[in-house]
């Protein structure tokens, strides 16, 4: 296994083969593949190794949308606080909603196919959902469990948390029967970009098992442990950490010098890990420029500022490029 494959958490995918959502002959079908790659479920769990999502693709050869939210859900349906490796001892701990939310900052972790973009606002806190398996199907299937599962682990933790909404761009499933808990208000469809919403004043909500020390000392570590991760992670990771930090740089020779390689081996990465700097740089700026637009404080023009756009005009072509809608359209629906 490549170890910059995009997988799911070990013992979560174990979980799942364990549970009897999935149908037998699927569940022969990965025992197969692992066997054929020289692991098996307790390999996975004690050496901590993420099981890669093309295992999906691989178990499920028609997979498509459809299909993919299903088992989306199913697989979200089965988690449990100890399904998240290191993330499990902060989330039982944790003292509010915003500190469980929180944690998705260290999703990379457990899970390089999901990556979540923050952006607090004074409506409460947005946080894009994108995934990065180069599959639609596969990136549905990752969008779905991550956001679903963070509903049901409010849900142990807080209480019932209905304010916190999921919003998948996709057009719903045929079959949803079974999610109606999920769906009640909490879920919707054909949204312009995947993204979880928690109002302000659900952010401050008290969990049941808060400890503040022993969450302080969990994050402390998990911070230790992503600055370790973030040394040996994919080129594509590490050019998106750069533009959180600094959006407004678009250029390949600044990103090139700031990871200390040529322009030309930044290409050559990119392009192993089956991407391109442009393709990596529209997709960051359209998820940046929604989830900021999603923010009603924000002015288009503050916001084409943020993005490095020194000309509004220039943003708006770029956004209705990257859309079909302008920037003024898409803030006022």
């Amino acid at each position: 296994m490549n170890r910059y494959e995009v997988g799911v958490p070990p013992f979560a995918f174990v979980q799942l083969l364990e549970s009897g959502v999935l149908d037998p002959d699927v569940v022969v079908r990965f025992r197969t593949i692992m066997a054929r790659e020289g692991t098996d479920e307790a390999t996975l769990i004690r050496r901590d190794v993420q099981a890669p999502l093309r295992w999906f693709r691989e178990a499920y050869p028609e997979l498509d949308v459809d299909q993919a939210t299903l088992l989306g859900f199913a697989f979200a349906e089965q988690a449990q606080l100890t399904s998240f490796g290191p993330l499990s001892f902060p989330l039982v701990s944790a003292g509010s909603v915003a500190e469980i939310v929180e944690l998705l900052t260290y999703v990379p972790l457990i899970s390089t196919a999901l990556s979540p973009q923050f952006h607090p606002g004074e409506h409460g806190l947005t946080v894009g959902l994108t995934g990065h398996t180069h599959d639609p199907a596969l990136d549905c299937l990752i969008v779905t469990y991550g956001g679903v599962a963070l509903l049901r682990l409010l849900d142990m933790l807080a209480g019932d948390v209905p304010t916190v909404t999921l919003h998948l761009t996709w057009p719903a499933p045929n079959l949803l029967a079974g999610h109606e808990d999920v769906l009640a208000g909490r879920l919707s469809f054909d949204a312009p970009m995947s993204f979880l919403h928690v109002p302000a004043e659900t952010l401050n909500e008290v969990c049941r098992f808060s400890d503040p020390l022993a969450y302080r000392i969990a994050i402390a570590d998990l911070q230790r442990a992503l600055d370790q991760w973030s040394g040996t992670t994919s080129f594509s990771e590490k050019v998106r950490r750069l533009w959180e930090k600094d959006p407004g740089q678009s250029s390949r020779q600044w990103v090139a010098d700031e990871l200390s390689v040529s322009t030309s081996t930044l290409k050559r990465r990119l392009l192993e890990e089956g991407t391109t700097f442009r393709e990596l740089r529209e997709s960051f700026m359209r998820e940046r420029a929604m989830l900021r637009l999603f923010d009603r404080s924000m002015t288009v023009s503050e916001i084409a500022s943020d993005l490095g756009y020194s000309d509004l005009a220039n943003f708006s072509h770029a956004f209705k490029r990257w859309t079909g809608r302008s920037p003024r359209e898409f803030w006022q629906e």
